[in-house]
């Protein structure tokens, strides 16, 4: 498998397990900053990432939600991240309760493989539960690391 490992586009402070937002929007601007703090994109992308969340949902399930740009915003990256932001008073996203963002940057269409490769891990409802309530960057980065015996 070509793809990049999720975890490698992870930095460690881009981990941060104790925010509060008073609306989607708001969690998905922190997002953006994170991105943006970790070097990963201009700030116009965070604009691009409020209008993707203002056409579509980002909610996915289980709780999380991925806010990313729209394909307008795809020339603000500088490189692709993930940034990881926990919530754990809950985010009302058009009413389902969101404790997990995960904010994407990514330039082309590197989007999809890191939606693909998320899905994978947020369809299974026990590592979608440990990414809710993970209270250490180790215990994401153990959830976002592919294992070779993943065939159950």
């Amino acid at each position: 498998m070509a793809d990049t490992a999720l975890t490698s586009l992870l930095a460690e402070e881009s981990i941060q397990l104790d925010r509060t937002a008073v609306d989607r929007f708001d969690a998905v601007r922190q997002c953006g900053a994170a991105l943006v703090a970790a070097g990963a994109v201009d700030e116009s992308y965070v604009d691009a990432m409020i209008q993707r969340e203002n056409t579509v949902s980002t909610f996915v399930g289980e709780g999380v939600a991925i806010p990313h740009g729209t394909l307008a915003g795809k020339e603000s990256v500088k490189r692709d991240a993930l940034v990881v932001l926990r919530f754990p008073e809950g985010v009302d996203w058009e009413g389902n309760a969101v404790s997990v963002c995960v904010g994407i940057a990514a330039a082309g269409g590197g989007h999809i493989a890191l939606l693909s490769q998320l899905a994978e891990i947020l369809l299974d409802p026990a590592k979608a539960e440990q990414l809710r309530t993970a209270t250490s960057s180790e215990q994401v980065y153990a959830l976002l690391t592919p294992s070779d015996d993943d065939d159950d």
